[in-house]
């Protein structure tokens, strides 16, 4: 299981401070939350950010862009030091040319969809992924609480990539705690994105520790 620590939910004037948190607790990446206050109404961070993130550590920053028409963003945050980049099934109108340009600017291509959209739509697309994000809440802000009923769509999304034989990596994002990441796990996530179960805990690097542990006593 691969640790995503979202720093959405860190304290925003001392992100250094959280990049430091991720690698001292083990974290295999930085999940970077772009929102545009079009497509969900929230506004985060710009490309200048993520530079000064990427700068900071040697982690994959995973950039999820919550923005309508993300293909006119797509060269800054690429640009910027984006490891990973999700755009959302929702807002791509031209999803095979976005994943085209996300891989040739040298980042893993990453699809997301909320909650509400079915994983069967990517059947077509599913060999032109390197990752799928599946969001186990509405996306917008942090703190929901978890989705059960997306725990069946990481199962029908595993059975899909296990059928074709693909290497392509689940990832889950919202509402992941100690009380649902096993689940997550158990599902078939691979990848699990956690920001208050981690910032908002008193030791964020033992929160780490503990979701890992909770985690890989699932597997």
């Amino acid at each position: 299981m691969k640790l995503a620590p979202s720093i959405l939910a860190a304290d925003l004037a001392d992100l250094a401070a959280a990049v430091a948190q991720c690698e001292a607790g083990g974290a295999d990446l930085i999940h970077f939350d772009v929102m545009d206050g079009h497509f969900v109404p929230n506004l985060t961070f710009g490309a200048p950010v993520l530079a000064a993130v990427a700068r900071r550590t040697a982690l994959p920053v995973d950039v999820h862009l919550m923005v309508d028409d993300p293909g006119r963003l797509l060269d800054d945050y690429l640009d910027a030091g984006a490891g990973w980049i999700s755009v959302h099934w929702e807002t791509a109108s031209h999803l095979d040319r976005l994943l085209a340009r996300i891989r040739a600017g040298g980042a893993r291509a990453g699809v997301a969809l909320n909650p509400a959209t079915p994983v069967e739509l990517l059947t077509d697309v599913l060999p032109q992924l390197d990752f799928v994000l599946l969001m186990s809440v509405n996306p917008g802000f942090a703190g929901q609480p978890f989705l059960p009923y997306v725990l069946d769509k990481a199962r029908r999304l595993r059975a899909l990539v296990a059928e074709r034989q693909l290497a392509v990596e689940i990832e889950m994002d919202g509402g992941l705690g100690a009380a649902t990441i096993r689940d997550a796990v158990v599902a078939g996530a691979g990848v699990c994105v956690a920001g208050s179960a981690i910032f908002a805990h008193d030791d964020p690097v033992a929160a780490m520790g503990h979701l890992r542990q909770l985690a890989e006593t699932s597997l």
